[in-house]
């Protein structure tokens, strides 16, 4: 059965920070997606040192979830510890609307793998219900419509190797997002 499409009046904010150019669309019902700008050089990171962080577009009166999901990642980005004390803003993208095993994976990556900890496909595959589904995890990574949010880049390979990001093509920035979390969990 297929989802129906979801139109809703969106608006969109553009952020610059340390991973270059970030995209987020969102409605009054919620975040339909972030995207990453993939040729980005992240910056440099050094312990201590300030990340960058701005809203370069987007409405003067933002809508929640907009609002929730620039604050959110400001924290993230700039002050970590405090993303567990703020709303993880509500998604509102066709891979939210109905129970699938992508949106089984997605829901325990999120409530289950807190900042600067990982989880191999594996692993995951069982926190989601099917360990024998370590290719459909994969797939559900590579299809994430909200990248950080929901931290996609904490997931490696049973081997230890960092893996693909955003389907490969985000390879330079799964590293630098890994060595930001441990870092600031150092702190």
């Amino acid at each position: 059965m297929a989802v129906k499409n979801i139109s809703c009046k969106m608006e969109e904010a553009l952020i610059s920070c340390a991973l270059g150019k970030i995209q987020i669309s969102a409605c009054e019902k919620g975040i339909h997606e972030i995207k990453l700008q993939e040729d980005a050089v992240p910056e440099s990171r050094t312990k201590g040192a300030s990340v960058s962080f701005e809203i370069v577009e987007g409405p003067r009166e933002m809508i929640e979830p907009l609002k929730q999901c620039t604050a959110w990642l400001r924290a993230y980005f700039c002050e970590p510890r405090l993303t567990e004390k703020l709303p993880v803003p509500a998604f509102h993208h066709p891979t939210f609307a109905k129970d699938s095993f992508t949106k089984a994976v997605l829901m325990a990556l999120l409530q289950k793998v807190k900042f600067g900890e990982t989880v191999s496909y594996k692993e995951l595959a069982v926190m989601a219900g099917n360990e024998k589904a370590v290719r459909a995890v994969g797939g559900a990574m590579r299809n994430n419509p909200v990248p950080i949010l929901i931290p996609c880049h904490r997931v490696i390979c049973s081997n230890g190797s960092v893996g693909n990001y955003i389907g490969g093509k985000g390879n330079q920035l799964k590293p630098w997002l890994l060595a930001h979390e441990k870092l600031l969990k150092e702190m």
